[in-house]
């Protein structure tokens, strides 16, 4: 983003609205629809295309299993989202709640599990542990390491594919502005209102900015004196051929690791480890990482012992230092949100977190507990002066 100040063209768009949104992953576009339904003008700028970054590629499951306590209230309230995804979006969006599983290499890590569920009780997750006998009358598939497991029955997946860029796509017939392929290069605040810049063309003037950036969203809070250790990181994701359908949970591991689940074309999803940049908006799976995947996917799952990768990719992901995200508004700057940081982990929860800034920027307060989500919850003098992604 550049710190100088394009002049507008005779040419050129100026537009002025209540709420201004920088990103149109799944948080900012559901941002945007939330505000439209609330009756609020939203303009929203996405650099690419709506839902095309991390929002777009990621493994697609749909899980408040695991999550920290923090992070349940949202998850619940996101979970009601989903539920009526086909009346809100106009489409499924191939969500289905197939559960979750949790697989235990160890009794150590079952020892966890149960904890976790013990902990997580007044959320009501029905969280079921299985082992012994029981998980391999259930689970024939699962390989000798796993030795049991917690299962979120109501728990699933979707196709991130089809349910990020259809927010984006409910927000525009609600009567959002979008602009895609539009990035911002500049921006500024003279105490009373935002203008945003992208080149000469456009011109954006918003009393309110929402910014929900992803892995890019670092600058941007910089330069409003925020600067937080944001960090990108590129999960290593693979799909095998279509096999014989025999697994309708999705898979994760405590402890971290390998997670998988199976479409209904029999497609496997799988990811683990990481990947690489390639530069600022490109990032790969590395050989490394996909061995290293493959030989845990054949531990836990036999069947995909002669299975072939048939596509691998990466994204840009971002990640603070507690893996938890910053939901928050502004300490320096009135009218300034941010939503970002969701650690590879905000597919699930960011129908919700969209509600809560649509509150935020609307009623400055949500109904739904953020406090754990502060932006200045890290000591700003060990953060970089520009923390930024590659």
């Amino acid at each position: 983003m550049s710190a100088a100040t394009p002049h507008l063209t005779s040419a050129a768009r100026l537009v002025d609205t209540e709420v201004a949104i920088v990103g149109g992953g799944i948080v900012g576009a559901s941002a945007a629809l939330a505000l439209r339904r609330r009756g609020v003008d939203v303009v929203l700028l996405e650099r690419d295309l709506c839902g095309s970054r991390s929002s777009g590629v990621n493994y697609g499951g749909v899980r408040r299993q695991g999550r920290p306590l923090s992070q349940l209230p949202l998850a619940q309230r996101a979970h009601e989202i989903w539920g009526r995804l086909p009346a809100l979006l106009g489409t499924d969006g191939e969500y289905q709640r197939t559960g979750h599983f949790k697989i235990a290499r160890s009794e150590a890590d079952l020892a966890s599990l149960e904890k976790y569920q013990a902990m997580s009780r007044d959320f009501d997750l029905g969280i079921a542990l299985l082992s012994g006998a029981r998980l391999r009358e259930r689970c024939p598939w699962l390989g000798g390491r796993a030795v049991g497991g917690s299962l979120c029955p109501d728990d699933g997946q979707a196709n991130p594919r089809l349910v990020s860029p259809a927010f984006a796509l409910a927000a525009r017939r609600a009567g959002a502005q979008i602009f895609e392929r539009t990035p911002l290069t500049a921006v500024e605040h003279d105490g009373r209102q935002f203008t945003l810049h992208s080149g000469p063309a456009l011109q954006v003037r918003a009393p309110v900015l929402i910014n929900c950036a992803g892995a890019w969203a670092g600058p941007l809070a910089a330069q409003f004196g925020e600067a937080v250790p944001l960090r990108s990181g590129h999960p290593a994701m693979a799909v095998t051929e279509p096999l014989p359908y025999f697994m309708q949970w999705s898979l994760g591991v405590e402890g971290g690791g390998i997670y998988c689940r199976q479409v209904a074309r029999g497609n496997l999803v799988l990811g683990g480890g990481s990947g690489v940049a390639l530069d600022a908006d490109r990032a790969r799976s590395e050989r490394s990482a996909l061995a290293a995947l493959a030989v845990q996917a054949i531990e836990l799952l036999p069947a995909l012992k002669n299975a072939h990768f048939i596509r691998t990719w990466s994204g840009t992901e971002g990640y603070l230092p507690d893996r938890q995200p910053v939901l928050d508004t502004s300490r320096t700057t009135p009218g300034l949100i941010h939503g970002f940081g969701f650690a590879g982990a905000g597919f699930q929860i960011g129908p919700a977190v969209g509600e809560v800034l649509a509150e935020l920027a609307r009623d400055g307060r949500s109904s739904t507990p953020t406090d754990a989500f502060a932006i200045d919850r890290f000591a700003l003098a060990d953060a970089p002066a520009a923390a930024t992604a590659h």
